[in-house]
Formats: structure tokens, sequence, C-alpha cells
């Protein structure tokens, strides 16, 4: 699908068009190609006398094939989260293209930002000066989305916290290690676009048709410190993760130590009794014991005084 947004447009509204006799408007400020066929690729590589990446080309992770210039348009790629509401959001590449003419984004998804940008755009067409504005206020609109997941990623992380440490609550371990799994995972992919994003601002602030943009520089600026904070929050996020994983790891083997006390603690109150009824059980014939009167209740009782008397002498240690 080819989305074109024009300033001649009331508030910039996307026009779907026919490829069969479709020419660029000359207006037109942003094309964004939206899961598009070889058909589409080629009209918009006609128009704008540009190469337009394939998917597969978009995936590559090499920063000569994310942050490149050609045909005297600048391409970058990052990856950008989606389904940020979901448990588990993911990261795929975008490829914008700035050219001298109108902004180009390549994608194969729906994030979030595009569909906050067209809204912006509808309520204030103002917005709609050049190709490098637009850019601008996607970035930004990624940026303050890529925020969003962060924060709601910190609190699902310090609510497993408050689990984790919960006094006198039956603790699931293996459903706060599962979620603990997936947090680290979303954190992974944060961390991701936002660093790919970092360097795409710098790459950017090196391009020539941002000095035209009022207060580009200083907007990139800002856009940059943006995510250089965002990835110091990230990482103390992480570093939670980690320590509470560490912690449920850790409670985990405190609870197992405890069960294997008890059944260390039992066995060896056992054994003593257990050594007297051995040796009364053998039923020798030379055995007075087996005579006395009293017999049977000192043997009772002796089987009593040494499975109390380990109880009495770990209480006496502290072990219990």
């Amino acid at each position: 699908m080819i989305r074109v947004y024009r300033t001649g447009c009331l508030a910039c509204d996307p026009v779907l068009t026919d490829l069969a006799d479709w020419t660029l408007p000359d207006d037109a400020i942003w094309i964004d190609l939206v899961d598009p066929s070889l058909e589409e690729d080629k009209a918009i590589e006609a128009a704008l006398s540009l190469s337009i990446p394939t998917r597969a080309e978009m995936a590559e992770l090499e920063a000569s094939s994310r942050l490149y210039r050609e045909n005297g348009a600048t391409y970058v790629t990052a990856d950008i989260i989606h389904n940020g509401d979901d448990d588990m959001p993911s990261a795929d590449p975008v490829t914008f293209v700035l050219t001298h003419g109108p902004l180009v984004t390549i994608r194969y998804f729906d994030p979030k930002p595009f569909a906050i940008l067209a809204d912006r755009i509808e309520r204030d067409p103002e917005l709609c000066g050049s190709g490098a504005d637009m850019f601008l206020h996607l970035m930004e609109a990624i940026i303050d989305r890529a925020s969003d997941i962060l924060s709601i990623n910190a609190e699902r992380v310090e609510g497993i916290s408050n689990h984790v440490f919960a006094e006198g609550k039956t603790v699931g371990f293996h459903r706060l290690i599962g979620k603990l799994g997936r947090a680290h995972i979303v954190n992974t992919r944060i961390e991701q676009s936002l660093a790919g994003l970092a360097r795409v601002f710098a790459y950017v602030s090196l391009d020539e048709r941002i000095e035209h943009v009022l207060d580009a520089r200083d907007h990139l600026r800002s856009l940059s410190g943006d995510a250089a904070s965002l990835l110091q929050h990230n990482q103390s996020v992480a570093a939670g993760i980690n320590f509470q994983l560490s912690a449920a790891l850790g409670l985990i083997n405190i609870d197992q130590s405890s069960i294997v006390k008890v059944f260390s603690v039992a066995t060896t109150c056992l054994m003593p009794p257990t050594l007297i009824g051995a040796i009364y059980g053998m039923n020798f014939d030379h055995m007075p014991e087996l005579r006395w009167i009293d017999g049977y209740p000192l043997a009772i009782l002796a089987m009593v005084i040494s499975g109390i008397a380990p109880l009495l002498w770990f209480r006496r240690k502290g072990w219990l």
C-alpha cells in the first residue's frame, strides 16, 4: 500500500493511489509504503529515481546496510517497537529515506507512532512543512512511544519485585521466573530500538537537508538526549531484572535447603529409635532384656529419649 501525504490536502490526509495512471504529486511531503508489493516499489523508484530496499536488506544488521547515502538520498533503518501493549512487544526494521523532496518510509507492520502522527497531522495541518519536518515529527512520536513501552515494562518489573519479596505470601517462583524472562526480552528489544535510533540521529544530523529546517539540529539534539536518557533508564531496569532473577533463584535454593533440612532432622531423630528397635527385634535366645518384666517400657522410653535428644541438641546449636 502507498500512502501519500501532501501539503495541499486538508490535514494531509493519506491518498490511496491507483498505480495504472498514478504520478507523484508535486506537493507530496511523505510517502509511506506499508507492506509494499513489487509493483509499488517500482512505481516509487521510477517517481523519485531512487532504489527501495527489500525486506531482507532492511533486516541486515551491519551499519553499512542501515546507514548510507545513495543517489543523493539518505537511507537510515532502525528497529521500531510495536505491539507495545502486549506482554511480548516485537521490534522490526523501518527504513526512512530522506530525499530533496518527500520523506519515504518503508515498513511491513503497523507501529503505533505512525498512527499517532497521522492523528496529530489531522489536528494540526501546519506540521506538514517538508519531508525533513515529517521525519522529525515521526521520530518524536517513535521516541514517545518507546518511553511509554519502557514505563510499562518497568511497572511490570516493579510488580514482580513486590511479589518476590512479599512476606507471608506463597510465591510461585516458576511463574515469576517466566515473567522475569519475558521482561528481559522486552528490555533487550527496547535497548535494541533505542540504540538504533541514537545512531540514526547522529547520522542524520550531518545531512544537509536538516539545515534548511528551522531548529532542526536542536530538535535532533533533544531527541538524541531523550534516547540516551531512555537507554540509561532501560539499563537500570535491566539491572533490576537481573537482581530479581538472582534473588528468586536464591529464594528457591533457600526453600529447597529448608526442605532438605526438615528431612535431615527427621532422619537424624529417627535413626536412634530405629537402631534400638532393630536391636531388640532380632529375638536371639541369649538376650536377657527380652525376659525383663520392664524391658518393653524401658525400650520405648529409650527410643523416645534418643529421638528427643537430637532435637534438643539442634535447638541449642541454633540449627532449628
